[in-house]
């Protein structure tokens, strides 16, 4: 049976251009705008546009975007502003903002057509109204999309680049070659794999040829006539020889777009009487014809989570199938970090659901029935076979099921792969469900502070690892960058996250290519123990809303903390509840360390000539917040002592021993507070890199100076009513309390909940010594494990710690070695290691 791939390129054939291939080489012009690209720009205007405007012809479409881009965002580039991108969309487009000067802004997209949402973008301009230089829209899968809007963003003064990398070929409501006579530039790809298929190229046009002019210049590195850069460019230029290729698909767009066209009647004929059984969904096609470059459409929710099954059985068919644009670019790493995101609930559908099936120039109609066909059996078969039919009927049982991927979980499976536990694990049969869309990141990029944990911890993960794809992350450029902050004071969490969702991928790729589970933007919701003695943990799709049942003899509850503004207003400071001193000038300390945080605090402290801050807590939090209000930039208009930080406990640096403690003229402390593993001071308790620098200063220790703008409040060591009117004095109350564990509803056998350490009032914990999550009497619930942030595990015995601690220990070092080890012992019931 014939192969039927995704993509086939079939651009015009050099070999047969022999003699005007010849007139290039006696030319001796093989670039540099010559006559072949000029003809062919010329032509396109002509044949394409109707002769209205101008097309200036690139060496590929990412090019022609960084172009437009910059010369619409004008003086705005590089200064801090965006260009508004819809999330459901290739990445060239958002790395071309970025080249460009400007900052990703990703929105959401509309249900029908899959382009930019009119809506968000309406409420991305309310919210940040001029900082938005350029609007970027994509003619999503060479479909068109109504332009009027953006004529109308242009006549406001707004930059406008239309993306229509796949749309040379498709025609208006008019008929028209869509985005013709447009006041703005519109980017077209000659890409190989692109219905106007050549070998590489793109095509800017504008029915505004004095702005196709202006970016020739800047094709051509800003020159203006001369060889002096006379504004911004780089060489984009398309070479002659590509130029041929080009010239000859001209001649032929017309009747490949049209074939393309009725395979698509075909495949909406052929599955679109599903749709009504709320089956396969098509895109909303606007205009008279798209230029396919392939067939997309949407599974049925019921099978999304089993589209990799899907498209496996189609390769066995040879049958080509992928899923274009998934992950979508608020899922990505590069731009997670790098970019802004608005919600993108419609992206999150659809990614989750799309499936790319071939279209090409040697297609039939009969294979397209062929191809549909195999489409229905494929997932028929997946729905009613293997694993993931036996999960919906809660028969198969789960070694150990992990409930959470973020950091704490990919910790757990990262002291595991430091042995040969990982692959144990997974053949055993370990499932992973992380809420997310990728393993590793959680929420840690949401906040707007540094690590507390070295970015040497952050790199042991990795380094020498035993498993070559995640020893080669050390070289990756997310690790790269977490090493550019060796010997400082912390990795900036927001730079963390790429080199932990590259970390959680290779965990990943472990534990479900050694016969493991990894079921992503899925969610446990609570868990039940059954009369076999096994957990029936309740999972939820969270774009299908499917529910399964997954049974597993054992849980790890890796959910990390989470801190709610009743808990911190009914905290007791200075005998009273914080919630009745601060009323509404209270901020919670998890909401003021987020991104985004620090613009509130100057919006509520607006127009105060001097305002007085108050953070409640002695925690790394509390800490965090201190420092980050300090090196605010542009600093805040804080007077001396503005800053106050009320704390319960000493505050108490970290050493590596208690000489180096000495030579630095820190004495307070006793062999209690000494580590009898490690050596080190206050192991446990003492602060940390960035926030140890601030207690040291405050403190004085070794002639420092303390910072003048902020003062030291030791609740207990003043009169009640003092520290109640100084709170009650401040501009804004931080209350950073702490944080709870995430405790994942626990029932029994006879359908009763189970009360559990953690649902306690105050910071509780959620585990014992051992890491067993324990109930409200302190007993271990069978089979059920705990991890991550508030879980409460204090190291001792083998594993270390002064004496003298008495909260939480929270710490990555810890949950990927001693930590995580110990828990992956009792999973594959091995002798506990003795781990220092």
């Amino acid at each position: 049976m014939d192969r039927l791939p995704l993509i086939a390129p079939r651009p015009p054939k050099l070999s047969l251009m022999a003699e005007a291939l010849a007139e290039i080489e006696a030319r001796g012009v093989y670039s540099n705008g010559g006559p072949v690209v000029r003809g062919f720009e010329a032509a396109a205007t002509a044949q394409l546009f109707a002769g209205e405007g101008d097309c200036l012809a690139v060496g590929n479409a990412t090019l022609g975007l960084m172009l437009a881009i910059r010369h619409a965002a004008g003086p705005r580039a590089g200064k801090g502003n965006f260009a508004l991108i819809p999330g459901f969309t290739f990445a060239a487009t958002a790395h071309a903002a970025e080249w460009a000067g400007l900052t990703p802004l990703l929105c959401d997209i509309d249900p029908e057509d899959w382009a930019a949402s009119a809506a968000a973008e309406a409420r991305a301009f309310e919210k940040y109204g001029d900082r938005i230089a350029a609007v970027v829209p994509y003619a999503t899968f060479g479909a068109g999309i109504d332009l009027a809007r953006y004529r109308d963003y242009a006549a406001r003064g707004v930059g406008v680049v239309i993306d229509a990398a796949a749309s040379l070929g498709a025609r208006d409501a008019e008929g028209r070659q869509f985005g013709a006579g447009e006041p703005f530039a519109v980017v077209y790809s000659m890409h190989a794999t692109k219905v106007f298929a050549t070998a590489e190229g793109g095509l800017v046009h504008s029915g505004d040829a004095e702005l196709i002019a202006a970016m020739r210049r800047m094709s051509n590195f800003g020159f203006a006539g001369g060889r002096s850069a006379e504004g911004p460019g780089f060489n984009a230029k398309l070479p002659e020889v590509l130029g041929l290729v080009a010239r000859a698909r001209l001649d032929e767009i017309e009747g490949v777009a049209a074939h393309r066209m009725r395979l698509d009647a075909v495949y909406r004929k052929a599955l679109g009487g599903f749709a009504a059984e709320k089956g396969f969904e098509f895109q909303a096609l606007r205009g008279s014809r798209p230029a396919l470059q392939f067939q997309s459409l949407l599974l049925p929710r019921a099978f999304a989570g089993h589209r990799a099954a899907i498209i496996a059985m189609l390769g066995e068919q040879g049958i080509g199938a992928a899923h274009y644009f998934s992950p979508h670019l608020g899922e990505q790493p590069w731009f997670r970090a790098h970019g802004v995101s608005e919600p993108l609930p419609v992206c999150d559908d659809i990614g989750a659901r799309v499936l790319s099936l071939p279209v090409t120039d040697a297609m039939s109609e009969a294979d397209v029935e062929r191809v549909c066909a195999a489409l229905i059996d494929a997932c028929a078969a997946s729905g009613l076979k293997g694993l993931a039919g036996a999960e919906r009927r809660g028969a198969h049982v789960h070694a150990a099921l992990l409930v959470g991927g973020g950091p704490a979980g990919t910790a757990l499976l990262t002291a595991a792969s430091k042995s040969d536990a990982l692959v144990r694990l997974a053949g055993a049969g370990l499932a992973v469900v992380e809420r997310d869309a990728v393993l590793g990141r959680g929420e840690i990029g949401t906040y707007a502070i540094t690590s507390d944990s070295t970015a040497e911890t952050f790199l042991t993960a990795v380094k020498g690892n035993g498993h070559d794809g995640i020893a080669a992350l050390e070289g990756h450029s997310a690790g790269q960058e977490v090493a550019m902050h060796v010997g400082k004071l912390g990795v900036p969490l927001a730079r963390t996250t790429p080199f932990l969702e590259a970390t959680g991928a290779e965990l990943a790729a472990i534990v479900a290519g050694r016969g493991g589970i990894v079921a992503t933007r899925s969610e446990v919701v609570e868990a039940r123990r059954t009369a076999d003695g096994v957990w029936a943990a309740q999972v939820i799709n969270r774009v299908t809303g499917e529910v399964r049942v997954m049974r597993a003899a054992k849980l790890v509850i890796a959910t990390g903390g989470y801190q709610t503004r009743a808990n911190v207003e009914a905290e007791q400071v200075a005998g009273t509840a914080l919630g009745a001193l601060a009323g509404e000038r209270l901020m919670t300390g998890d909401e003021f360390l987020r991104i985004g945080g620090l613009d509130a605090l100057r919006e509520r402290i607006a127009g105060k000539p001097a305002p007085k801050i108050a953070i409640i807590g002695g925690s790394t939090s509390a800490l965090a917040a201190a420092a980050l209000i300090l090196k605010a930039a542009p600093a805040l208009a804080l007077g001396a002592e503005a800053l106050a930080l009320h704390h319960r406990r000493p505050l108490r640096p970290f050493y590596r021993s208690a000489e180096e403690a000495h030579a630095d003229g820190f004495t307070d402390f006793s062999a209690q507070d000494i580590c009898p593993v490690s050596g080190f001071v206050y192991r446990l308790a003492g602060f940390r890199l960035e926030a140890r620098e601030l207690v040291l200063r405050m403190l004085g220790v070794g002639g420092r100076a303390p910072d003048p703008r902020m003062a030291l409040r030791r609740i207990g060591d003043r009169d009640d009513a003092a520290t109640r009117g100084e709170i009650a004095g401040a501009d804004v109350v931080i209350g950073a309390l702490g944080y709870r564990p995430r405790a994942l509803p626990l029932f029994d056998v006879d359908g009763s909940r189970i009360a559990l350490a953690a649902d306690a009032t105050g910071r509780p914990r959620l585990v014992d010594q051992q890491c067993r999550v324990i109930d409200a009497e302190g007993r271990p619930v069978p089979g059920v494990f705990g991890i991550g942030l508030a879980s409460g595990h204090v190291p001792d015995g083998k594993l270390g710690g002064e004496a003298s601690f008495s909260g939480k220990a929270n710490g990555l070092w810890l949950w990927q070695n001693d930590i995580g080890q110990m828990i992956v012992d009792q999973l594959l019931d091995t002798p506990a290691q003795a781990v220092a």
